[in-house]
């Protein structure tokens, strides 16, 4: 029976950071958006390119208990939750600060980075 509980939570332990790439890999893939050009020059020959662009009006879409890396982060920097009380900030408890990601204003533990809360479009 040892023997079988074993095998199953290594197998598990081996399996997880393959799962959290393919994550990351799935949402690297979802921020690229491939265009294709087509012109048609005056002499009647006819020109196809594909441009790959990173999709800069979506950002990141942050949830309460990941942990906060500001290179993600769009926009990124600290916000007075004063000037933005009125959209749902409120004051954030001792070791945590509120930061700007986008439009959206996220309190981050100071100490550790993870996401207490997330007010999506706070800031416009």
């Amino acid at each position: 029976m040892k023997k079988i509980i074993l095998s199953v939570l290594a197998a598990t332990v081996a399996i997880s950071p393959m799962a959290v790439s393919a994550a990351e890999a799935q949402q690297y893939r979802d921020q690229r958006q491939r265009t294709t050009v087509v012109r048609e020059r005056p002499n009647g020959t006819v020109v196809t390119r594909t441009v790959v662009r990173q999709n800069q009006s979506r950002g990141r879409a942050w949830r309460k208990g990941q942990r906060f890396d500001r290179r993600y982060a769009q926009n990124y920097r600290e916000i007075d939750y004063r000037t933005y009380r009125g959209r749902g900030l409120y004051a954030p408890p001792r070791g945590h600060r509120w930061v700007r990601s986008g439009n959206d204003a996220v309190l981050i533990a100071i100490g550790s980075g993870l996401i207490g809360a997330v007010i999506g479009n706070a800031i416009r």
